[in-house]
């Protein structure tokens, strides 16, 4: 990497679902990059575990919960500074053993994956939002999947919740417009070799598997790599948009 390329030198950003899989490539990756890092996880001994490994912040709590994140965020900027670089990654691909197609799913189901997909991606955008407006610079950088493009099948509140994700991004960059050098982005990875896949079933990682040309899955390396520099102020002329990170299954 060359000197001062994609460096994130004083920045300070927090990563949700910062504990394992991708999430945790992104902050290891953010942290070589010399940003502070909060790890924001549900699982204290996970964030407490990245946090260590990379000089961090371990930050514990739900992001479904408004008090949690308004103690959260408290503890970052207390501890590290005001954020510059909110990664919204935490996400969750069903309730568990519930892998159903539409007609047999129940409201539960939804709410589940909703609640944390994408109301907890909105209230920790809006953790942040009042100060990155304030000093008129951040970046924002949200965890879709190619799922929100084109739908799996039994994984309709996961899809729809995706696709959420992907248009959410959309209305807030425009939001922003006019508000500084905000940029916010979205990533949508197909099939990663992470923990999350162990919600789902042999057929379902088969099936999604077969859809990607390079005949692999991707690595949370390779996401950790983009998302850093969407995290960059070199990121400065895209906004709005929706990187596919496929291995060839996405080329439009």
């Amino acid at each position: 990497m060359a000197d001062g390329m994609f460096r994130l030198d004083g920045k300070v950003a927090v990563v949700t679902g910062g504990g394992q899989g991708i999430g945790e490539a992104i902050c290891r990756r953010l942290a070589a990059g010399g940003a502070k890092v909060g790890v924001f996880d549900l699982n204290a001994a996970n964030a407490e575990r990245v946090a260590t490994a990379i000089g961090g912040v371990p930050l514990v709590g739900d992001l479904t919960k408004e008090a949690d994140l308004d103690r959260v965020f408290g503890e970052i900027v207390k501890s590290a500074g005001p954020v510059d670089v909110l990664v919204n990654n935490a996400g969750v691909a069903s309730k568990p053993g519930r892998d159903v197609p539409i007609w047999e799913s129940e409201r539960a189901d939804w709410e589940f994956v909703m609640n944390i997909n994408v109301t907890g991606l909105v209230l920790c955008c809006k953790a942040v939002l009042p100060g990155m407006i304030a000093r008129q610079y951040g970046r924002i950088v949200n965890i879709a999947s190619i799922a929100g493009k084109e739908g799996n099948p039994k994984m309709a509140p996961y899809s729809a919740s995706k696709a959420a994700v992907i248009c959410l991004t959309k209305s807030l960059s425009k939001e922003l417009i006019g508000k500084g050098d905000i940029c916010v982005n979205s990533v949508a990875p197909a099939v990663i070799q992470t923990p999350i896949l162990d919600q789902l079933n042999e057929e379902q990682v088969k099936m999604m598997l077969s859809k990607i040309p390079l005949g692999r899955t991707g690595k949370p390396d390779e996401v950790a790599a983009l998302v850093h520099f969407l995290s960059s102020a070199d990121c400065s002329f895209t906004t709005g948009f929706c990187f596919d990170i496929s291995g060839g299954r996405a080329t439009y």
